[in-house]
């Protein structure tokens, strides 16, 4: 009898198989229970009927508790009500192991009980939903750059100093070298990377000793960073628009039954595949102050200020040409205003906020020299940086996603730490 997942059960129909697994419920019905299984690829109801089953097999029901670990062997057939379509007519039960006092019951439990067991929390329905669509998330934003030109390049994660000269960096002693830190992006080392690939582009772990407590932060999370040679403003623009709408199709094509497990408002996800809008800072500014906000020209956006923006937009939004005293050091200035630098996040809407940030990189030694020594930075740490600037330097564009705030986005998850199997927070280091 073959051993088959649960996600390929429609191609048994009539034919009986082995599933393997864990009891997600049951319930009884006189002669006949039900057993709700999963596998980690589907769902699917088990019907065990008196008199077609032995007595031991029958009286499992008794002893099966959730999450024990089960073999079931019998017949599939389609059944329209069941979970997927189809239900499998149960002729024999194995149990691999009795699970003891599960505590994470389907009852409510508070949120601080959950990730005190988030280790059992993964196998709940939402949670498997959430993390099925971060695979689908992950391996769209690969798909879409392997097929636009893009090499995988992996910068590392010690290094020498900030991408952007902050503070809010995890120290890491290294040998006889002295302090070492932990990334906060993989930027600079992937502008390298094109002077060879052309584009490049890393995606893994990133750290920030930043101490927010909002549900968009965590102090581990993953970012794809990219890179690509010859590519301005305009044009990095329209590679982070196409990218996300990439996203967004392979999120509605390949996790129907997630979204709807999620109660996520597929209509919205739909919508959001058309042209992005664009305003910049100051009109964002200026729109803001109009709906009775204080922020000023200089300062950067908040969370409210990320939900205004978009509240009546059903696509994300750029806001573009910011000024230079809030933005990166290697951001390239705006010819038209050289107040103003060519970078821009994209905001998602329904309140889902920044997913991406980027920017034309300034390519010119002398200025990018000069703009290094007016914030103080270390030179001597920045040598390597800077000889991209003297040897073949050319006009490029690079932009990070946040894995995690996307995932937000696409699953309709409201904080950050259901979205990754293990949040790292500044209250938070276990499990």
């Amino acid at each position: 009898m073959d051993w088959v997942f649960i996600k390929d059960v429609k191609n048994y129909d009539g034919k009986e198989v082995t599933l393997k697994g864990w009891v997600y419920n049951k319930r009884s019905s006189g002669k006949i229970w039900f057993l709700i299984m999963r596998d980690g690829t589907g769902i699917i109801q088990g019907v065990v009927l008196k008199n077609e089953v032995s007595e031991e097999v029958f009286h499992q029901e008794d002893k099966l508790t959730q999450e024990s670990s089960i073999i079931v062997r019998g017949l599939i057939h389609a059944d329209k009500r069941s979970p997927g379509g189809y239900e499998i007519v149960v002729r024999d039960i194995e149990v691999v192991q009795i699970a003891k006092d599960y505590p994470i019951t389907l009852k409510e439990h508070g949120v601080e009980f959950l990730m005190d067991n988030r280790h059992l929390w993964l196998r709940s329905s939402k949670q498997w939903a959430v993390l099925r669509i971060r695979h689908t998330v992950y391996y769209a934003i690969t798909d879409y750059l392997n097929q636009n030109g893009f090499y995988r390049f992996d910068s590392p994660l010690l290094t020498p100093n900030a991408c952007e000269g902050t503070t809010t960096l995890f120290s890491v002693p290294y040998f006889e070298l002295g302090n070492a830190y932990l990334s906060q992006s993989g930027q600079l080392y992937l502008e390298a990377g094109i002077m060879s690939l052309g584009r490049v582009y890393d995606f893994g772990p990133v750290f920030r000793a930043e101490k927010s407590k909002t549900r968009k932060h965590l102090t581990e999370f993953w970012m794809m960073d990219a890179e690509a040679a010859f590519v301005e403003h305009e044009q990095n623009l329209k590679i982070q628009e196409e990218l996300i709408r990439f996203v967004i199709n392979a999120v509605l094509e390949k996790n129907p039954d997630d979204l709807e497990i999620l109660e996520r408002d597929i209509d919205q996800l739909k919508k959001a595949d058309a042209p992005f809008r664009r305003i910049t800072h100051a009109e964002a500014i200026a729109f803001l102050r109009s709906k009775g906000s204080d922020i000023d020209a200089q300062s950067d956006l908040g969370a409210k200020d990320e939900v205004l923006l978009t509240e009546n937009s059903a696509v994300p939004v750029f806001v573009e040409k910011w000024p230079k005293e809030i933005k990166a050091f290697y951001m390239k200035r705006d010819r038209e205003n050289p107040n103003l630098v060519l970078g821009a996040d994209l905001i998602a809407p329904e309140g889902f906020g920044e997913i991406i940030g980027g920017s034309q990189r300034e390519d010119d030694y002398d200025l990018l020299y000069q703009r290094m020594v007016a914030e103080n930075m270390p030179l001597d740490d920045y040598r390597w940086y800077l000889d991209l600037r003297k040897y073949g330097s050319v006009p490029h564009s690079g932009f990070g996603i946040g894995l995690e705030r996307l995932v937000q986005w696409m699953s309709g998850t409201k904080h950050i730490r259901e979205v990754i199997p293990f949040a790292r927070t500044i209250y938070r280091l276990k499990p």
